[in-house]
């Protein structure tokens, strides 16, 4: 028995049938169009361009060897952020991400493309929590790109300085608290004194950080920076070493 071959051609916006161009017996061929392959799990990479460029090397081993010669910048901050929030391995390494969430919007790539298009962004670093402490929400609204010596600066780096309250360590050799701060312009690590208290201790650092705080943000071309660097190491903002008054980022938008 002969058939008739034919295409049955779906509309895209209904997924309804055109109706076949014969009456004789159709066979059917349909296309499944495979989903595009998210980011992360969560991430939509809709750019209309390809975002990374490979040489290729040939085969060795009986392997195709490619070389990465560009990247997208945008799109590598992007999957970066994605990484932070999204890979369970990644914040095994770095545990300090675990709870952080990208914005519905970023999810999708190239609104924020556009956001960043519109920052000083060239060779900054992305921060999510320097103008709202503590935030753990990547959006266009709690997001500053920073220059390398203010994202090194505010960095508390809990995980490594132990039990002591910031700045405060205990030295051995006097049996006593020792405060010291690292300086931005100097990248030297100064020694302020040795205390008999560890509050004291702290609070010489604290008293010192304020003032580099002061100098750096003297330096900033973005306001909301300099006031954020002013506002982390003052009162009443500073409840000795966590921060508990700070505003959370609802209170601070509104």
């Amino acid at each position: 028995m002969k058939v008739n071959k034919a295409l049955l051609f779906f509309c895209e916006a209904h997924f309804l049938p055109f109706p076949p161009q014969s009456n004789s017996r159709v066979f059917l061929w349909v296309v499944i169009m495979k989903p595009r392959k998210t980011v992360f799990g969560v991430g939509v990479n809709d750019a209309n361009y390809a975002v990374v460029k490979r040489e290729e090397l040939g085969c060795v081993g009986g392997k195709r060897k490619r070389k990465l010669v560009w990247g997208c910048a945008y799109y590598s901050r992007w999957r970066d952020m994605l990484r932070r929030c999204y890979d369970a391995k990644y914040q095994e390494c770095k545990p300090t991400y675990a709870g952080c969430t990208v914005s519905k919007d970023w999810l999708t790539f190239t609104n924020f493309k556009n956001w960043m298009e519109s920052q000083d962004w060239e060779g900054k670093h992305l921060d999510k929590d320097l103008l709202f402490e503590g935030n753990k929400i990547y959006s266009p609204e709690t997001c500053v790109f920073v220059s390398p010596m203010v994202n090194t600066f505010t960095i508390d780096r809990g995980n490594d300085r132990g039990k002591w309250l910031i700045g405060a360590c205990w030295d051995k050799q006097t049996e006593k608290f020792l405060a010291q701060c690292s300086n931005p312009f100097t990248n030297k690590n100064e020694k302020l004194g040795l205390f008999t208290c560890e509050q004291e201790a702290h609070e010489a650092w604290l008293k010192r950080k304020l003032e580099l705080a002061h100098e750096l943000a003297a330096i900033q071309t973005d306001e909301r920076i300099a006031k954020a660097l002013i506002d982390r190491y003052s009162n009443p903002y500073i409840d000795k070493a966590i921060g508990l008054n700070k505003p959370t980022v609802g209170e601070a938008l509104k």
